[in-house]
């Protein structure tokens, strides 16, 4: 379930993987291996979720961002959270 947390962070800037691995365990408090934040990109990125880019200024890194379709998916989720959240009041 790593994959809305990515979605939420990549809504405000492009990121790269390690970066988001301190993000999450900063903001939403658990880390978890770079390996599986890794698969969880690729498939966003298969899925069309988000994008990526290779940026070569100082150090080498591949930063993603969220497409279109990831904010329409992130959005579902929310919707979908709300609407169980309201079920088990």
């Amino acid at each position: 379930m790593l994959w809305p947390y990515f979605l939420r962070l990549l809504m405000e800037r492009p990121m790269y993987v390690y970066e988001l691995k301190k993000e999450v365990t900063s903001r939403f408090g658990f880390t978890f291996q770079l390996s599986a934040a890794s698969r969880v990109l690729r498939k966003l990125q298969q899925d069309g979720h988000v994008v990526s880019e290779w940026r070569t200024e100082g150090r080498p890194r591949k930063y993603y961002r969220i497409t279109p379709k990831g904010r329409e998916l992130l959005e579902s989720f929310r919707k979908y959270l709300t609407e169980m959240q309201s079920k088990f009041r």
